[in-house]
């Protein structure tokens, strides 16, 4: 085996190592969202906007409760959105810091 293609093979090695070390953090960094229902601005959701609608982009009024946009884990309640989706497209009304 020459010299150029064992060094190919242990570039391949470690560039695949390395891939490999990446996964688990990019898995997890998008483990910490959560789906926050009634704070989209119309055709803004990231998904599930009701019958008739086909996926992102299509929620037809702002606060649309059954659309949801994905922000960090934790912050959705806080910005007066909900972890369900709900009827109605009240405006959302964050809770206020104790």
């Amino acid at each position: 085996m020459s010299n150029a293609v064992k060094l190919s093979l242990a570039a391949s090695a470690v560039l695949a190592m390395a891939a490999g070390a990446m996964a688990p953090g990019t898995a997890a960094a998008a483990g910490k969202t959560e789906k926050c229902f009634g704070v989209a601005l119309k055709g803004k959701n990231d998904c599930a906007a009701g019958p008739g609608t086909s996926c992102a982009g299509t929620s037809t009024v702002n606060y649309q409760g059954n659309a949801w946009k994905s922000v960090p884990a934790g912050t959705c309640v806080k910005m007066g959105g909900t972890l369900t989706a709900h009827e109605g497209n009240a405006k959302p009304v964050p809770q206020k810091k104790s």
